[in-house]
């Protein structure tokens, strides 16, 4: 069931058509790693938008710079990844409920922020599907959905960060997280699209070891 959830994932984030659907997902939990770390640095959220090309913003308030800021602006593109391996660590304990439950209160919490329709929309069908399986499935499908979200995140984290890249090299990301790191930082924005990378390689390898290895 691991080799299998886990081949069905990458097929998920290696087919483009498929990949255009699933990656909505990815885009709530990268703003909702921007809107958790925001509150946790202190930041006031303001609210979160989910657009229908999969791209998303996360508003908060607070200061303009500093370390908060730069927190927020790192959390996006490692969020999926990080998301995953904890997960993968859960799945690791035999705790298959828990992974559902907190997907549960992350959809509920992104569904509070968000503020425009599609937003609405694509977090209410997420959460209707996590529902449908979580209360009508049989145990058996119950772990291999648990599984599959596991992996998903932890391969699906990675994608992004390639795209983003392609599209600063067609100078068509200049607000992106990494050059708005660039300017709060100093340090040039394919340094930060490397740590992302970095993190998200990280995160799939100790994940796949924790899914995999007995």
């Amino acid at each position: 069931m691991v080799l299998v959830t886990a081949g069905v994932a990458l097929l998920v984030v290696l087919v483009r058509p498929v990949w255009v659907v699933a990656r909505n997902v990815i885009t709530i939990v990268h703003e909702a790693g921007h809107g958790l770390v925001a509150l946790l640095a202190g930041r006031r959220l303001s609210g979160i938008r989910l657009h229908s090309d999969t791209s998303g913003v996360t508003v908060s308030r607070g200061r303009p710079e500093g370390p908060g800021m730069v927190l927020t602006a790192l959390a996006g593109y490692v969020a999926p990844s990080l998301l995953g391996l904890a997960f993968a660590a859960l799945l690791a304990g035999e705790r298959t409920s828990a992974v559902l439950v907190i997907c549960a209160i992350l959809l509920f919490g992104v569904l509070v922020m968000v503020r425009n329709a599609y937003g609405v929309l694509s977090v209410v069908v997420t959460g209707l599907l996590l529902f449908a399986v979580s209360w009508f499935a049989p145990a058996e499908v119950r772990a291999a959905f648990a599984y599959f979200i596991a992996w998903f995140l932890l391969v699906g984290g990675l994608r992004p960060v390639v795209e983003l890249q392609r599209k600063r090299a067609r100078g068509r990301a200049g607000d992106s997280d990494a050059d708005q790191l660039a300017r709060l930082t100093g340090a040039p924005g394919f340094f930060w699209v490397g740590s992302f990378a970095l993190i998200d390689l990280g995160a799939l390898a100790l994940g796949c070891a924790w899914l995999l290895l007995p």
